[in-house]
């Protein structure tokens, strides 16, 4: 979030909207007063103390000259929710804005300047979440253009079992049925527009091409846009794409990478027409900072004294990579380090998360809100025959 100067004697109210226009001026928004309104001024324009039908709404947004949705500001208030404003703002939405017969607006904010959250109307059952930043205007007008939005795809996505399964569950590269009820798992949460999942399954057990075969098919069926693989080191990022290039999805005999996109990020340097990116934590740090980083801090883990007693700044807004960049992120080896100074990294992100772990503990089961979508541990994988028993 950008930097705000305040002067003093400054109300908590006026403090709060002086923090909203710099957050939306840092997403790439043009603010207005409702009397200097000019909105061929830039793609997105955002017109405060905008008249309704039912007084007036603190924002409106507009995207090519369009109304696309509202902010309700709030102050700052110690145990404040703001979703006890959201039938507020959703009123505000639904409104007939003045001099204009427009139909109810889709993208609805409530924010503080220091927490904001989001809804979008066109969702199934919509229900806010919170978010780092407001959406580019650009990122608005994508979403206006879909048929439908993401979670209405996911909602949509066709049964795993409906599918053709090569050469059945005991084929080469078939998928077992402790994968199979993963991935029907994690998707039923998608269903449930839950933010994070957790599939725990024993080492040797398959996670890696668990995960790929989800990520196929949310590019494929719920037409994701990008994918983040998050590791954190080097030797694991290496691993992952080297499975990503073999991958053969069941449906189609094309590699993985002859249907989608897929870059190991190896500099500051983010492409943006990739649909699969697998990267270590701490570059993708570094690049939200925008800094460099030298490789050999890729090789050690997260969990490794050297970067336990680093402690880096705070995230800031980055416009290359802004929070929406990524639909989701998977989270390989879970268990790790993402609770401390990490986690930052994952708040950033307006993404679903979907966590890969042999061996969670009580931070990994809190982290993903209790919902694990898969328990299969080394005893289960022992007694189906996946694993050989240790001696």
């Amino acid at each position: 979030m950008s930097s705000t100067t305040f002067t003093p004697n400054q109300n908590p109210e006026q403090i709060a909207r002086d923090t909203i226009d710099a957050m939306l001026t840092t997403a790439g928004w043009a603010v207005q007063s409702k009397n200097k309104a000019n909105l061929a001024a830039a793609q997105g324009v955002a017109i405060r103390e905008y008249g309704t039908d039912i007084g007036p709404v603190d924002y409106v947004l507009f995207v090519d000259r369009k109304p696309v949705g509202v902010i309700e500001a709030k102050r700052e208030e110690a145990g404040h929710q703001l979703t006890t404003v959201e039938d507020q703002s959703t009123g505000y939405a639904q409104a007939k804005l003045k001099r204009l017969n427009n139909d109810p607006l889709p993208f609805i904010y409530e924010s503080t300047g220091e927490v904001t959250t989001f809804t979008d109307a066109r969702d199934p059952k919509p229900r806010s979440r919170r978010v780092f930043a407001f959406h580019q205007p650009q990122t608005l007008a994508a979403w206006l253009k879909e048929n439908q939005t993401l979670r209405v795809r996911l909602y949509d996505l066709p049964p795993l079992d409906s599918l053709p399964l090569g050469e059945g569950r005991g084929g080469a590269g078939a998928l077992r049925d402790c994968q199979v009820q993963a991935i029907t798992n994690l998707e039923q949460s998608f269903r449930e527009a839950r933010p994070k999942a957790l599939i725990q399954m024993a080492t040797g057990s398959g996670k890696t091409f668990t995960a790929i075969t989800a990520i196929y098919r949310l590019l494929k069926f719920a037409k994701g846009k990008r994918v983040l693989f998050l590791v954190d080191t080097k030797n694991l990022g290496e691993q992952a794409e080297q499975e990503f290039r073999m991958f053969r999805p069941q449906d189609d005999n094309r590699l993985f990478t002859e249907l989608y996109g897929v870059t190991r990020l190896t500099s500051s340097y983010i492409p943006g027409d990739s649909q699969v990116y697998i990267s270590t934590i701490q570059r993708l740090y570094a690049i939200l900072k925008g800094e460099d980083l030298d490789e050999r801090d890729e090789e050690e883990s997260t969990e490794s004294k050297a970067w336990r007693v680093k402690a880096p700044l705070p995230v800031v807004y980055n416009a290359q990579v802004p929070p929406e960049f990524f639909d989701f992120i998977v989270i390989d080896e879970c268990h790790r380090s993402i609770y401390n100074f990490w986690k930052q990294v994952l708040d950033y992100f307006d993404a679903f998360q979907i966590g890969l772990t042999a061996t969670p503990d009580n931070r990994t089961f809190g982290y993903f809100d209790q919902n694990q979508v898969s328990d299969y541990g080394y005893k289960r994988a022992v007694e189906d025959g996946v694993l050989v028993p240790l001696k």
